[in-house]
């Protein structure tokens, strides 16, 4: 007879993160300091997933990091191990010692790399089911290869008496409202797939296994317990307010980037693994973005800081100098897509009026340049825009001085709130940008936008003096040309 649904396996369960050491070993600390920080919002936790970077694990690592995981715990809250492998032996054998360590459950993927027909991959649960444990199925097949059809996990989740579960990470909505059709009350049903999750919650879920909620997790307990009282209002404008940053997660390199946000946040936390490299998949514009979504959400702390004697509360990351640079002269860089033809690049000079960057500006914009007019588009700070590109025609035009400057002039006034230019220094500083537009750029929105997020980085490299030495060495391996491959 089947076991019935455990009441345990509902609710928020964060898909943690393996933090490593400078010589590349598990980071017990700071592997148990981020399980802290997450345990007051969650419901439950997931060691070892795909986010935890299982597949880059060797067996006795995933060992150690569920140990770690059971023991900092405590029984609080339940700990489904992620104990996919790609062979049906291995992941047995993972399971079974899960088990006897004293997790609540296992979460299996499908065999991965050799893609199993759909009679191998039930076949596969069928022998990790006579381990007698609490089973989640794991439907991944972005990385597995192998997309569940709803009757197969009908098929398993009906047929195998210790499946209680099934989390779906495809992001297909179709499939998943077929498993709730079929197998809803009868076991667990998680979404996997960050972007989905409010929709999924409202439309039946039990719950959501997250890579975002290691850096959000109250936020997404927010929405499921919304979503338990049928608030779909609030579900949807929460949702909302977190959809790039779960987008940046989702689709630009997993772990890497949830690491990268939970620096920004003040944790201890190493790079992925090899073969994803810092500034790979999960690039530099997506660094500001997600740093960006961090502190709209007030996740990055406010500290004192002083720049050029005035003191502001500004959002500071371990990046972020003691020290300002003093605005004699101050250069940064940004750079933001897609798509390709609408791709914004901005170089920016910040500085005094009275220095050399406000006597550079005072003598370009008396020289003539046709094709490339030079137009002050902001008064505080006083901004120039230089074209890079040479003019032609109405449209270029209009998508430089109107869609481009606009989006500089939202981007200046987010740092004016943001406390990056404050207030008392707005008639003492300019700045130059000299703005890319491509020639074949057609959508205004996406110039608008790419334009405000290229600027709002390069404001704040040029006060924080970044790119750093250090950030240019650890980087340097992921150095590409932004419009072709040159390795």
């Amino acid at each position: 007879m089947k076991k019935e649904k455990p009441e345990w396996f509902r609710g928020i369960f964060p898909a943690l993160v393996t933090p490593f050491t400078e010589d590349d070993r598990l980071d017990e600390e700071a592997f148990r300091e981020l399980i802290r920080s997450v345990l007051p919002h969650v419901n439950g936790v997931v060691p070892t997933g795909t986010t935890g970077e299982f597949s880059s694990l060797d067996f006795e690592e995933k060992q150690r990091a569920i140990e770690i995981c059971i023991d900092e715990v405590g029984g609080r809250v339940p700990v489904l191990a992620g104990t996919g492998c790609p062979s049906t032996m291995e992941s047995i054998e993972l399971t079974r010692w899960a088990k006897e360590a004293g997790a609540s459950g296992a979460l299996v993927c499908a065999p991965y790399f050799l893609k199993p027909s759909f009679n191998e991959v039930y076949d596969h649960y069928g022998a990790i089911n006579e381990v007698d444990f609490p089973l989640v199925l794991y439907n991944i097949p972005q990385t597995a290869g192998t997309h569940f059809r709803w009757w197969t996990a009908e098929g398993m989740g009906l047929a195998f008496d210790n499946v209680i579960g099934i989390k779906d990470s495809s992001g297909d909505m179709p499939f998943f409202m077929a498993v709730l059709e079929k197998l809803r009350g009868t076991i667990g049903i998680f979404c996997g797939h960050d972007e989905i999750a409010g929709a999924t919650l409202l439309a039946g879920g039990d719950g959501a296994i997250l890579a975002s909620a290691n850096l959000i997790p109250d936020i997404w307990q927010e929405i499921y317990q919304a979503a338990q009282r049928g608030d779909a209002e609030f579900v949807r404008n929460r949702q909302k307010e977190i959809q790039i940053l779960v987008r940046l997660v989702v689709r630009k390199g997993g772990p890497q980037a949830v690491k990268e946000g939970l620096r920004m946040m003040g944790l201890k936390m190493s790079n992925a693994r090899l073969p994803m490299i810092q500034g790979g998949e999960f690039e530099r514009e997506d660094y500001e973005d997600m740093r960006t979504q961090l502190c709209n959400l007030e996740k990055i702390s406010k500290v004192k800081k002083s720049l050029a004697g005035v003191d502001v509360d500004y959002r500071a990351t371990p990046e972020t100098p003691e020290r300002f640079q003093d605005l004699t002269l101050c250069v940064g860089e940004g750079f933001a897509g897609p798509p390709f033809t609408e791709i914004a690049h901005i170089d920016l000079l910040v500085g005094r009026r009275d220095g050399p960057v406000g006597k550079a500006m005072d003598r370009a914009l008396g020289e003539p340049r046709p094709g490339h007019e030079l137009v002050t588009i902001n008064e505080r700070p006083r901004t120039m825009l230089v074209p890079t590109v040479t003019i032609r025609g109405e449209k270029a035009r209009r998508l430089v001085y109107e869609e481009a400057a606009g989006g500089i002039n939202l981007a200046i006034a987010h740092a004016i709130d943001e406390g990056m230019l404050p207030e008392a220094l707005l008639d003492e500083i300019c700045m130059i940008a000299n703005v890319f537009v491509h020639p074949a750029a057609t959508i205004r929105q996406r110039v608008r936008i790419n334009n405000y997020k290229a600027m709002r980085g390069a404001i704040r490299k040029a006060i924080e003096g970044r790119p750093t030495l250090k950030e240019l060495t650890q980087e340097k391996e992921a150095a590409r040309h932004p419009f072709r491959y040159a390795p």
